[in-house]
């Protein structure tokens, strides 16, 4: 009888650890559902060989219901591929592009910018995106105080860019100080009001910026700054 009562303890012991060994199973899949962006295709599967096993067979588990499941694992394994070609493919872009914007040191680059940099006995050049044929282009120069320094009229212009220079003086003639100043321009077509129009600025490309998390490659121009590379419009020798 105490032999037989010794015999129940230990099996029961050995239920109870048992019991520990599912618990343990247990947060091993709940560690599993935590981390599910590790769990690839074997998993699903052994998951799911789990849940056949282990249904009711007088109430088995629908087939549709592993037909939308296998469904689902196909979708989420062709995102998650789609996502490693997406990602090698902008590496790819990334390192071209660094590549083609190393070749832009020391040449000239037109950027768009509404200011620009007056340098001592130094001249500005640049152009204005016209966008119709007009009969008028406007350009006016103000300083940091919003006081206008100098009005250039470009004339009748095409569709396109067009070029300006400014020598640096002030509508006296005489030179204006060195320093950083506002560039604004104007067009009037032949059936419509003036209406403003956007500048660009001539500089030296000195060196390229990567960049980092959402912030693009950019460029470091003589006379402008550090302007994004989409900024760039023209580049010449």
């Amino acid at each position: 009888m105490v032999n037989g009562t010794n015999q129940t303890n230990p099996t029961g012991t050995g239920s109870t650890t048992g019991t520990n060994s599912s618990t343990g199973t247990g947060t091993g899949s709940t560690s599993g559902v935590n981390g599910a962006a590790t769990l690839g295709g074997t998993d699903f599967l052994t998951l799911m060989l789990a849940q056949l096993k282990n249904q009711d067979p007088t109430s088995p588990v629908d087939s549709n219901t592993f037909l939308t499941q296998l469904a689902q694992l196909s979708e989420v394994q062709g995102i998650n591929t789609l996502n490693t070609s997406f990602s090698t493919l902008s590496n790819s872009l990334t390192s071209a592009q660094t590549m083609q914007a190393s070749s832009l040191l020391g040449h000239t680059a037109l950027v768009t910018t509404p200011t620009a940099n007056l340098t001592s006995g130094g001249t500005v050049t640049g152009a204005v995106t016209v966008p119709q044929t007009t009969g008028s282009v406007t350009l006016t120069v103000a300083d940091s105080a919003g006081n206008v320094i100098k009005t250039i009229n470009l004339g009748a212009q095409s569709a396109g860019l067009a070029s300006f220079t400014w020598d640096g003086t002030g509508s006296t003639g005489t030179a204006a100080p060195t320093g950083t100043y506002t560039l604004s321009a104007t067009y009037g077509g032949q059936t419509a009001s003036s209406a403003a129009a956007t500048t660009a600025v001539n500089g030296t490309v000195e060196s390229v910026s990567m960049g980092a998390g959402t912030t693009g490659m950019t460029l470091n121009v003589s006379g402008v700054g550090s302007v994004a590379i989409s900024a760039l419009q023209q580049i010449s020798n």
